[in-house]
């Protein structure tokens, strides 16, 4: 017997029942992919210590980097198949890959085993991001797409937070963290086969231009090729940012001398003032155009990654600091994706959002490498700091260089306010 594919929701829901599912759903994925981030980060100091599977220091360094590869290597290939085959089918097939090799990285019997199941989760996990901004993008309309960005991008850093909540609570018991990833994300993968909408966007296209295959060649026409280069720029700088933060945050503020606890309650910190940070650069970005509040996000990026170096006696004042780190520079490297989905037609986007998160994660394989590098030498603090700012710089330089209009039909990516 066979059942044709769900491509709505039931019959009389409606197009807002369609919206809803869609918000919920996408946003959900995206914040597995935010547990995902700091989930290995949260437990690597356990497994050093109970030398778990007899992992080292360097054998730590080479999961997570091979985690990262995956993740970069879904997201640039999964573009173009979303582009053709379509949004949903990608998202859930990407959801269902990445949760069934979670439930099998505790079940590991070796260092080279652990590091290959966390390589094939990743490819599964690169693709989720790209497609849920892409369909989140499609569901909204054009003059609100940098909110829907921002708003899907506050459940990556929800799903950081609660990770980081669970690990203190699990402390030795770190497998218990990737079996409830696991089964969370086969639980949503069923939702979404039987309540994700097909995007109304994608379906458009497909029926416009026959099904034409779309090739990454296409963001290298003259029409997208200068703005390609400033988004892969900006993107691969912003989650340089976002991946070194939350990887070595806590090591910097311990080396600087914080207390462990004070250290490591900064993650959750950045991560709080991230979401609040996605709800304000969204609502802006749409009032004000989205290029002029990205540059405004960057630079503001680069006087709190500066002030970061400085060691301050009050545990207030660091809070506060740490907060807003978080408000402005997630903010800004998402402001990049909004950008995508405004510039590109509907025909490419999927394309467009998966090379910039794809390119975009070699800065998250390189911002760890080199802090990592700058801890080992002992020159963390303060020099750690001086690299994310220097860094920050060149993602504000990358975004000034971007066009403000898109040459295509669809929308323009400052069509706001006279004065964006």
């Amino acid at each position: 017997m066979t059942r044709s594919i769900p491509t709505q929701v039931p019959a009389g829901s409606g197009t807002a029942a369609r919206s809803t599912w869609t918000v919920v759903l996408c946003w959900i994925t995206v914040m597995l992919e935010g547990y995902d981030l700091v989930v290995l980060g949260a437990i690597i100091p356990t497994l050093l210590k109970t030398h778990h599977l007899g992992m080292t220091a360097a054998d730590a360094t080479t999961v997570a980097t091979l985690s990262l590869v995956g993740v970069a290597i879904g997201a640039v290939c999964v573009g173009p198949l979303a582009d053709r085959l379509g949004r949903r089918l990608l998202l859930i097939g990407s959801v269902v890959v990445f949760s069934v090799f979670t439930l099998l990285v505790p079940l590991a019997g070796s260092v080279t085993v652990f590091a290959a199941l966390r390589l094939a989760a990743g490819l599964g996990l690169g693709a989720c991001m790209p497609v849920s901004l892409t369909m989140m993008s499609e569901n909204m309309p054009a003059h609100r797409r940098a909110r829907a960005s921002t708003l899907t991008m506050t459940g990556y850093h929800t799903g950081a937070v609660i990770t980081s909540l669970l690990a203190l609570q699990v402390t030795d018991n770190w497998k218990i963290l990737f079996y409830v990833l696991g089964v969370a994300g086969l639980g949503i993968a069923v939702l979404q086969w039987f309540r994700l909408p097909e995007s109304e966007a994608f379906e458009q296209t497909r029926k416009d231009d026959g099904g034409r295959r779309v090739a990454f060649g296409e963001l290298l026409k003259p029409a997208y090729l200068r703005a390609g280069i400033g988004i892969w720029v900006a993107s691969f700088m912003g989650l340089l940012l976002v991946y070194g933060l939350n990887t070595w945050l806590p090591k910097l503020m311990n080396d600087a001398g914080y207390p462990v606890p004070t250290a490591v309650t900064q993650l959750l910190i950045l991560n709080a003032g991230g979401i609040v940070g996605l709800v304000i650069g969204g609502s802006v970005a749409d009032r004000r155009g989205i290029k002029g509040t990205a540059m405004g996000w960057f630079a503001v990026s680069v006087v709190m990654l500066a002030l970061l170096s400085v060691k301050m006696g009050s545990n207030l004042l660091l809070d506060t600091v740490v907060f807003l780190t978080g408000v402005f520079v997630f903010s800004a490297q998402v402001l990049v994706y909004a950008y995508v989905t405004h510039y590109y037609p509907a025909s490419v986007r999927g394309t467009a959002l998966g090379s910039a998160s794809g390119i975009g994660r070699i800065g998250s394989i390189v911002g760890p490498s080199i802090t990592g590098a700058l801890v080992t030498a002992g020159i963390g603090h303060p020099w750690g700091f001086y690299f994310f700012a220097a860094v920050a710089v060149f993602g504000f330089l990358a975004v000034l260089t971007l066009p403000r209009r898109s040459p295509g039909p669809d929308v323009q990516v400052e069509a706001l306010p006279a004065t964006a």
